[in-house]
């Protein structure tokens, strides 16, 4: 089975559905045959590249709102023993870290892609580091497992800027309007930060068909939970 999850690091949700969604899938008893894969998508490509502090850029965005907004995922992050401090996050463009978990999965596999992601959450909810900045990525990759300077050469190229626009265009053309998306063997899109219960479910499901069927079927997507979403 292949999982295919659409996200941004920039998106609360995106961390707390990866946290929920690991969960299950270490309770799936499929587990090993599963291949989890991190896909890009932009909520606001018009982020600054230059970083500034996080609670401001969510004032300007979405307005005196922001602060319930943010207390509340913070204290569902709370319970997913995840950290989530707004108030000394920074806020930066997400791309050259979506082309870095691009890089991670080219040259070292899913494996070190999902450790950098876990990574580049932390860093950017829990740890105030600016995920925009160049050497701040290529320590961040050196700590999932990759190569600090090939990670640094790297950013200092446009390598991988075609493909993960060409990957973004892929997901909107899909209909996909809100992180996290998680897509089931090309057939099934669950959208938002659902319940560990209920991605154990999918996977239940999706193992159940395919093995009843013993092909593939037409693709057919079920989007849900639009409050446990963050959308462009």
């Amino acid at each position: 089975m292949k999982v295919e999850i659409y996200s941004d690091v920039a998106c609360p949700w995106c961390y707390i559905g990866k946290a929920r969604f690991e969960r299950a899938l270490g309770a799936f008893a499929g587990a090993a045959g599963v291949d989890v894969v991190f896909r890009p998508y932009q909520l606001d490509p018009a982020t600054p590249r230059a970083a500034v502090p996080m609670f401001q850029y969510l004032e300007q965005r979405f307005g005196p709102g922001a602060g319930g907004m943010v207390a509340r995922v913070a204290d569902t992050a709370r319970q997913e023993g995840l950290t989530m401090d707004f108030e000394h996050g920074l806020a930066a463009n997400t791309f050259d870290a979506h082309r870095l978990m691009w890089l991670a999965e080219r040259e070292h596999g899913a494996d070190v892609q999902r450790a950098l992601g876990e990574r580049l959450f932390r860093a950017h909810f829990a740890e105030g580091r600016d995920i925009g900045d160049a050497e701040a990525l290529a320590e961040l990759a050196a700590a999932a497992g990759m190569d600090a300077s090939r990670a640094r050469a790297f950013l200092g190229t446009d390598e991988g800027t075609d493909e993960v626009r060409r990957q973004v265009a892929e997901a909107q053309e899909m209909g996909i309007t809100a992180v996290p998306t998680f897509v089931f063997d090309d057939r099934y899109a669950v959208q938002g930060a659902q319940p560990t219960s209920a991605f154990l479910q999918v996977l239940e499901q999706v193992a159940a068909e395919a093995q009843a069927t013993g092909a593939e079927a037409a693709p057919d997507a079920a989007a849900s939970c639009a409050n446990g979403a963050c959308e462009a």
